[in-house]
């Protein structure tokens, strides 16, 4: 048989998202790295910023903590934790207040009960086993699917456990944008950064949403993916 027979057509569908993902990687760390080398009027380093967010929003028992890394930023809602990596902690820079306010913002949703964000920590241990499942489900149903019974189901099983993912994507979106509009608001409501400074912050934070962008789009192009492949054999 010719080649082409052998060769799997619908990996195609995932190049868009393979550049999509490597382009928004590329934009956010060259767009923190140029505003990490603009400093901001009055000073503040990342965890004064933080702390000072916090304690507007009667958040002060929220504790800030450094963590190794370079962007890994994060807020850990079990333990009330804003963690800034060590470009962001004690750094003076429009980015670095930027990504701190940012995090802190997840702070005040979870403090607020801000839906989405409940929504998607509630369903992290969901959709972790969700992931840890749906492969192996799925080619278990594909290398069995002809000896009938239940193995063409878990075909269909494995692809429904994979769709959780692109469920957990389309929640963060809505979550990670609040984050950054509270975080620009705050920031500019109580004078923390100026009109100029604001602008380099949302720049930053623009950069870092479209990854976000990037990861929902190649779990939806990876599902449609596994539709298109392994979709019809169960009616085989």
């Amino acid at each position: 048989m010719p080649f082409f027979y052998y060769f799997d057509w619908t990996i195609w569908i995932l190049i868009p998202a393979f550049f999509l993902s490597l382009w928004a990687q590329s934009n956010v760390n060259g767009t923190f790295r140029k505003y990490s080398q603009v400093y901001s009027r009055l000073g503040y380093t990342g965890a004064e910023v933080a702390r000072r967010i916090l304690a507007i929003n009667g958040l002060s028992h929220v504790v800030v903590e450094r963590v190794e890394g370079n962007l890994s930023d994060h807020y850990d809602p079990k333990k009330n934790v804003v963690r800034l990596s060590e470009s962001t902690y004690a750094s003076t820079s429009v980015g670095a207040i930027g990504v701190a306010a940012h995090e802190v913002g997840h702070a005040i949703q979870h403090a607020k009960g801000y839906a989405p964000i409940r929504i998607r920590n509630g369903i992290v241990p969901f959709v972790n086993v969700c992931n840890t499942l749906s492969m192996p489900i799925l080619m278990i149903g594909v290398l069995f699917a002809g000896a009938g019974g239940i193995y063409p189901r878990l075909i269909d099983a494995g692809i429904l456990l994979f769709s959780a993912t692109v469920l957990f994507q389309l929640i963060t979106l809505p979550v990670e944008f609040n984050a950054s509009r509270r975080a620009l608001k705050t920031l500019e409501e109580n004078q923390i950064l100026d009109e100029g400074e604001i602008k380099g912050a949302s720049k930053v934070l623009s950069a870092a949403a479209m990854t976000y962008v990037a990861a929902a789009v190649s779990a939806a192009l990876s599902l449609l993916r596994l539709i298109l492949l392994f979709g019809g054999r169960r009616r085989d």
